[in-house]
C-alpha cells in the first residue's frame, strides 16, 4: 500500500507547480487505517510546505497516521518552521518518504530528526519516480 500512497503524494506534487518556486514541488497525504484523511502540497513561497498543509487538514489524533511525502521534511527554519520537527511536535510516530533533499540546509537532517524522537522512517519508496519528477527543481530552493 506505500506506493499507492506515495503515488498520491506524486500527483500533489504535480499540483504545487509552478507557484511553489524556487522551493520543490512537494506532496505529502496522511493515511490513517488505509484511509486518506488529509493531503498537501507545497504552496507559493513563504506559504506552508505540503506537511504543514497535510497536518492542518486533520485535527484528530496523528499518532496512528502514517505521512506520505515525496521529498525529506525540511530540518531548518527559513521562511516556514521546520516540517520534520512540526511533524514530531504534533505526534506523527511513522513518515514514509520517497527521497533524501540533497539541499546542503538538509541532507538526512529532516531524517535524523524524526528518528531521534522515535518516528519510524522509511525511505525509497517509488525513489525513481519522484526523483525523476523533481530533479529539475531542486537545488533551487
Amino acid at each position: 500500500m506505500h506506493k499507492k500512497w506515495m503515488k498520491q503524494a506524486l500527483t500533489l506534487s504535480q499540483q504545487a507547480l509552478p507557484h511553489c518556486r524556487p522551493n520543490p514541488p512537494v506532496g505529502c497525504v496522511l493515511v490513517k487505517d488505509d484511509q486518506l484523511v488529509s493531503q498537501g502540497h507545497t504552496q507559493s513561497v513563504g506559504g506552508n510546505h505540503a506537511e504543514i498543509e497535510a497536518l492542518n487538514g486533520y485535527r484528530g489524533d496523528l499518532a496512528n497516521v502514517t505521512a506520505y511525502v515525496t521529498l525529506e521534511p525540511c530540518s531548518f527554519v527559513g521562511r516556514t518552521p521546520s516540517c520534520a520537527n512540526t511533524l514530531v511536535e504534533r505526534g506523527i510516530r511513522h513518515v514514509v518518504v520517497a527521497m533524501i533533499d540533497p539541499d546542503e540546509r538538509n541532507n538526512g537532517k529532516g531524517i535524523e530528526i524524526l528518528k531521534r524522537a522515535g518516528v519510524k522512517v522509511e525511505l525509497g519508496v517509488c525513489h525513481d519516480e519522484v526523483a525523476e519528477f523533481l530533479t529539475p527543481y531542486l537545488g533551487q530552493s
